[in-house]
């Protein structure tokens, strides 16, 4: 009996929708399953705090919206999505009303961080000046030796950056707290402790981003992103259903792949005990190591920020300095609550005015915490704010907490609260999440249609950038249907 559909995608999260775009544009039947009433997973919209405040429910920031190379391909503006560039790409605060601001001109960023300027532009000029080939290293299947005399250039420059930001020499080449503040903020996205080859290799690359491409905002918020992905499938012929929670794999309609946009406990469940005893029990070890927990606040105005130019950023790392930040992460690292955690700050309202009523603004914000927390830090979180922004209470109209432990009832791929898809570790970056060369094709025996995983458990690690989708959809197009396509997964088809 032929396939209902050659592909199903179970998870529409933005790595699921990338997978479902790259087999549909090659042709494929392809339906995408979704348990929650929106596609987007991490990248959703939605009123939290009051009516007509748009609020991100996790991503809310995408510079990879312009680098990534299925993004570049897909092209995002031709799709409807705009997207907004602040003038400021982020900024950190510190006391004394200072802050260290990062513009989307790198020689202007230099300039405000006075005696380290030269030293910023040493380390990431090289960088910007090769962006492309650093944003195909990162986002690539880490199987995929350099191509091009380029690509060892990224790789060779970028490499030398992450061993001295994550090692025992990151403290030598700034002189000041403004700029090592600065790259420690970006670092710390990772969720983990900063002076370690993985966040160091996250801060830089996002740094990079901001003087090559921007950080820029949605409008109307993440959604759009997500929206416009699932219209695609549509467009070309698939199908997109909400609302659809799948248990088991042998519940899907037959088709002859299928990509799970899942991590590696959702692959034991689906699978339910037919994987081999080897490779389940290398996603057993898979392990989370930290969270994080939302707040979104309602405010009646902009923040009333200290320090000048923080009003025109779009993102904010809200912890002090650099050490106050490595403290931090290290005590959410040990399983405590931070007296005065890292925030990850965004006033998409500086640039986005459909996103609140009238001149009111939203915040999205979120604190580091342990894994599976159950602890509201709103307060915490809101005096974090008030430390660098003396007024920012008065402003607000309503906040909504989201503990770590919550956000794994909403999405179950935030395993305890954990956005990264695991701990970021030298070996769960290399190897996420099994140690195979192919590490997206499940080894799931017949009768089972030909099985990938495409979330962030696999390379290249978390963010919106669709490329674990992609690298997962180009593998079973050669496999099972014979079909090859270039590296965006959006080109070049060839049968």
């Amino acid at each position: 009996m032929s396939a209902a559909v050659d592909a199903v995608v179970v998870g529409a999260g933005p790595n699921g929708l990338a997978a479902a775009v790259v087999l549909a544009r090659a042709g494929l039947r392809v339906e995408v399953l979704e348990r929650n009433p929106a596609v987007g997973g991490g990248a959703r919209t939605a009123e939290l705090t009051l009516p007509g405040f748009a609020h991100d429910l996790g991503s809310a920031v995408h510079p990879m919206a312009l680098a990534s190379p299925f993004f570049r391909a897909f092209d995002l503006p031709a799709h409807g999505v705009e997207l907004l560039q602040p003038d400021v790409a982020y900024g950190h605060p510190l006391d004394g009303g200072r802050a260290a601001l990062a513009l989307r001109d790198l020689d202007a960023t230099a300039e405000g961080l006075g005696p380290d300027g030269r030293a910023w532009r040493g380390l990431l000029g090289p960088l910007v000046d090769r962006w492309r080939e650093v944003v195909a290293l990162a986002l690539g299947d880490l199987r995929t030796p350099p191509r091009s005399a380029g690509e060892l250039a990224a790789a060779a420059r970028l490499g030398l950056a992450v061993l001295e930001q994550g090692g025992p020499a990151w403290g030598a080449r700034f002189r000041t707290d403004a700029a090592a503040a600065l790259l420690t903020g970006a670092a710390a996205h990772a969720v983990a402790p900063p002076r370690a080859p993985g966040p160091a290799g996250a801060g830089l690359l996002l740094a990079t981003l901001a003087h090559a491409v921007g950080w820029p905002v949605p409008r109307g918020g993440s959604q759009a992103i997500s929206d416009a992905l699932a219209a695609e499938v549509v467009r070309l012929g698939g199908s997109v259903r909400t609302g659809v929670e799948v248990g088991d794999l042998r519940e899907l309609p037959p088709a002859r792949a299928v990509l799970l946009d899942v991590v590696p406990r959702g692959l034991l469940r689906l699978a339910g005990g037919r994987l081999p005893g080897g490779y389940a029990a290398w996603l057993r070890r898979w392990r989370h190591r930290a969270a994080a927990a939302p707040v979104h606040f309602a405010l009646d105005g902009p923040v009333p920020w200290a320090a000048p130019g923080l009003e025109r950023a779009g993102t904010v790392h809200v912890g002090g300095t650099r050490a106050e930040l490595v403290a931090a992460e290290r005590a959410v690292a040990a399983g405590r609550h931070a007296a005065r955690p890292y925030v990850l700050l965004s006033q998409p309202s500086v640039l986005d005015r459909s996103r609140a009523p009238g001149a009111h603004q939203v915040l999205w914000t979120y604190a580091h915490v342990p894994l599976g927390s159950t602890v509201d830090v709103g307060d915490a979180v809101q005096a974090q704010v008030e430390r660098f922004a003396p007024g920012f209470g008065d402003r607000v109209l309503a906040r909504r907490t989201v503990t770590a432990a919550q956000l794994e009832t909403e999405n179950p791929n935030l395993v305890r609260g954990d956005v990264s898809g695991g701990a970021v570790t030298p070996w769960q970056l290399l190897f996420r999440p099994v140690p195979r060369w192919d590490p997206y094709r499940v080894p799931l025996p017949a009768p089972a249609p030909a099985t990938y995983l495409c979330s962030s458990a696999t390379p290249p690690s978390a963010g919106v950038h669709g490329m674990a989708g992609v690298h997962a959809a180009r593998r079973a197009l050669r496999r099972e249907f014979g079909v090859r396509v270039d590296g965006d997964g959006l080109s070049a088809r060839t049968r």
